[in-house]
């Protein structure tokens, strides 16, 4: 006697991940205090280019999570560098997709679609909206582990 086991839930088939890590992809430490120098000198202007090309997000959408208006990135290209603070936000932005990726095992879509969407760990705010103040990447990293850990929010 035969038996057939059928299935009515589709397997799960995650998506393409990126390759390999951000930060190295890009060229930078993700610590440490060539990093906080590389923070204080400004990072390259290009390097917005290559964050948003890695993190499939449009440059307009990176520069506003970052709180860079249209005026103050024309300057920035002007100059070839962002400020201290535009730096520390586009690495914190850095930080929060590695965390999201760690957290989904990688799956892109799974942490573009969580960063993108409002968290109740967050008082309903979406994580990518998190990044102007220190305190709140914070938030947005602790609650990460949280939910690494199976901690309830």
């Amino acid at each position: 006697m035969e038996v057939k086991v059928l299935s009515s839930v589709a397997e799960y088939q995650p998506s393409p991940s990126i390759s390999g890590n951000i930060w190295v992809t890009l060229g930078l430490p993700s610590r440490g205090t060539r990093l906080y120098d590389l923070i204080h000198l400004g990072l390259p202007f290009e390097h917005l280019n290559q964050i948003a090309t890695l993190l499939r997000m449009e440059r307009d959408v990176v520069s506003t999570v970052i709180g860079v208006s249209s005026t103050i990135l024309a300057r920035r290209a002007k100059a070839g560098r962002f400020n201290t603070v535009e730096s520390d936000r586009l690495v914190a932005l850095i930080a929060l997709y590695e965390g999201a990726l760690s957290l989904f095992e990688d799956d892109f879509a799974a942490a573009t679609e969580w960063m993108n969407s409002p968290a109740r760990g967050l008082g309903s705010r979406r994580p990518q909206d998190m990044l102007r103040t220190r305190v709140e990447t914070n938030a947005v990293l602790d609650l990460i582990g949280r939910l690494e850990r199976g901690v309830l929010v």
